[in-house]
């Protein structure tokens, strides 16, 4: 049944049968749908084929009045590309290794039936999302959206060097032995980005990321400044010269950002010590980088092939989410 056909509300759930406890999940959102006298919800899992956004549209089909959706990044970024634009509201269900939008959004990561609630309730609120157009070696043009960051260079290579089966078993840890992998053969390449309407920037990079919201798991402040509802793209160019400009990369992201930006006598440091030349920071509505040869792509954790070009645009309030009643966003 639909909404339109008996009055009552109904919830579409996309997930991901593989990380998540299929039968228990359907349940819950089933008992808890008809404790709110919502309709029978419907349900969407993911495919080999379909990472989610075929699903999402078959659920936008049906007219529901909200889309839940379990998995790990990957699944939340394919459900949010479909779902982006409608006004239909989005409730992310944490599950799966990294639950970077999770994060960064603060939501609870082990409490499924407070966002199932949320889903149904009536709190909901818009957010920016990101859009990535990539250029292939042979011309041809694909654009995908990214709630968190889009890369080029190393963090793409990095994911591409991770164990899948050692993600299974120790999660998002697994990411640190595969930048391990990475930095044995790491090189810089030569790029050209820019941002918004400003001056080309010529210079050998390690790596471009393009945030939408700058938070990693363990609370590392990749890009402290992001905003996720700001309408603004924040960029880093990552260019370390030798193992001390990687420990440099390393203090400002752990240390400086991480640590020392969250307390007054920590900023006063930072002002002191002036910029670190291994990681610059840019802002704006929109940002290119070309490489020199095609070069490995990211977004939200995943990879997304080699590309000589990535066009990165953010849209503002695109995403509408379901969010607790009591849930904080001033901070956002």
């Amino acid at each position: 049944m639909t909404t339109s056909a008996t009055g009552r509300r109904q919830a579409a759930l996309v997930y991901n049968p593989i990380k998540v406890d299929e039968k228990h999940l359907r349940a819950r959102v089933r008992d808890l749908s008809r404790e709110a006298g919502w309709e029978h919800p419907a349900f969407y899992p993911t495919t080999v084929d379909d990472a989610g956004q075929q699903a999402t549209s078959q659920a936008l089909e049906r007219d529901v009045d909200v889309v839940l959706v379990a998995g790990g990044d990957g699944t939340v970024r394919a459900v949010s590309e479909a779902i982006a634009g409608s006004g239909v509201p989005l409730a992310i269900l944490p599950s799966g290794t990294g639950n970077l939008l999770a994060r960064n959004l603060g939501l609870p990561l082990s409490v499924p039936d407070e966002m199932i609630r949320a889903a149904l309730g009536d709190f909901r609120h818009a957010i920016d999302i990101g859009w990535a157009r990539l250029t292939r070696a042979d011309g041809t043009h694909e654009e995908h959206a990214f709630v968190v960051l889009a890369g080029m260079g190393l963090d793409a290579d990095m994911i591409a060097n991770t164990r899948s089966d050692l993600k299974k078993t120790v999660g998002w840890i697994a990411y640190v032995d595969g930048a391990a992998r990475s930095l044995v053969t790491a090189a810089p390449f030569r790029a050209v980005f820019q941002i918004d309407d400003g001056r080309l920037h010529s210079t050998k990079v390690h790596s471009i990321l393009f945030a939408n919201c700058g938070t990693l798991p363990a609370g590392i402040a990749l890009i402290p400044d992001a905003s996720i509802t700001d309408a603004v793209l924040d960029v880093a160019v990552i260019q370390p010269t030798g193992v001390l400009g990687w420990l440099g990369v390393w203090r400002k992201i752990w240390w400086d950002n991480s640590v020392l930006r969250r307390s007054r006598a920590g900023r006063r440091v930072l002002e002191r010590r002036g910029r670190d030349a291994s990681v610059h920071y840019f802002r704006g509505v929109a940002a290119e980088a070309a490489a020199s040869a095609p070069t490995p792509i990211e977004l939200d954790g995943d990879g997304f092939g080699t590309a000589v070009r990535i066009t990165c645009r953010v849209d503002p309030r695109a995403l509408l989410l379901a969010l607790p009643a009591d849930h904080p966003v001033a901070g956002l």
